[in-house]
């Protein structure tokens, strides 16, 4: 659930511009068919079994175009929905109704895609101690949705932004000379509150990172024995993520490592969305 503070900061605008985006200057359609207000309804029905993310998100547009539209649900966010299932009941102005139906349902598609997506993945993870993390491969301008989206899903949070957190990556432990001299500047330049992780590719790099006191080492494309031998030589001197082309089809073969933690990209840009429809409009 979004707080009102983060709603009318950091939510609202990004709202705003979507619908900024489709309506220019008017709705010509809903203008030509509703000159006038006039009060009416519809039903928001799932067309396929998911999760269902987004509720508050899929409200909100109607709210800020007209306070008065009134959203009835049935359902909450991250509750197994079905196929034909009625969800929601939205009332107020038709002409409210019809501009703002598909970014509404845009939302509230993409964010249930991603809760059930994930719910998939993070259930193959169910008995063991490995949390399944998201990246910042998101949508431009939409990864506070999509991160929400991961959280409903069962899924945890990694970094929000680059002002999160220490990643000393490929191209950074390059640009420092090495994987100790990355470790030792950021050590001296970020905050003591924030962990040092540093992204790693054969077991040399495992070796350096652990020497020079790296919290989180990330074990990125290796193989399968190898990223055995690299949990080996850590021996609980980090903690482990693993990450690297993680889906809902190979994650599997990696639960038998037991690392702290597996990310993947795949939560976010590769979910497909969940078929949700607003039906039945009619007038009161």
């Amino acid at each position: 659930m979004f707080d009102p503070v983060t709603l009318q900061l950091n939510v609202d605008p990004l709202i705003l511009s979507a619908l900024k985006e489709d309506i220019t200057n008017e709705d010509v359609s809903t203008n030509s068919v509703m000159p006038k207000a006039q009060a009416g309804e519809a039903d928001l029905i799932c067309k396929e079994d998911g999760i269902i993310c987004g509720l508050q998100i899929f409200e909100r547009v109607f709210a800020l175009m007209d306070e008065k539209t009134e959203v009835e649900t049935y359902v909450q966010d991250g509750d197994l929905v079905v196929k034909g299932q009625l969800m929601a009941k939205v009332r107020g102005d038709i002409r409210v109704l019809l501009c703002g139906e598909r970014t509404a349902l845009n939302y509230l598609q993409r964010m249930s895609g991603i809760a059930t997506y994930t719910h998939s993945v993070a259930s193959l993870l169910e008995g063991t101690k490995t949390k399944l993390l998201d990246t910042r491969k998101t949508t431009p301008n939409n990864r506070i949705f999509e991160k929400y989206s991961v959280r409903i899903g069962g899924g945890n949070n990694h970094r929000l932004n680059l002002s999160d957190g220490v990643m000393l990556k490929d191209n950074h432990i390059g640009a420092a000379g090495g994987v100790k001299e990355a470790v030792t500047m950021a050590r001296e330049y970020a905050p003591f509150v924030r962990k040092i992780e540093v992204e790693v590719e054969n077991l040399d790099m495992v070796k350096e990172a652990v020497e020079a006191g790296a919290d989180i080492i990330m074990l990125d494309n290796m193989s399968h024995e190898m990223m055995r031998q690299a949990i080996e030589y850590i021996d609980g001197r980090a903690q482990v993520e693993i990450s690297g082309n993680v889906t809902k089809e190979n994650i599997a073969r990696l639960t038998d490592l037991g690392v702290d933690f597996i990310s993947s990209g795949a939560l976010t840009h590769s979910a497909p969305i969940l078929d949700i429809s607003l039906k039945n409009l009619h007038r009161l």
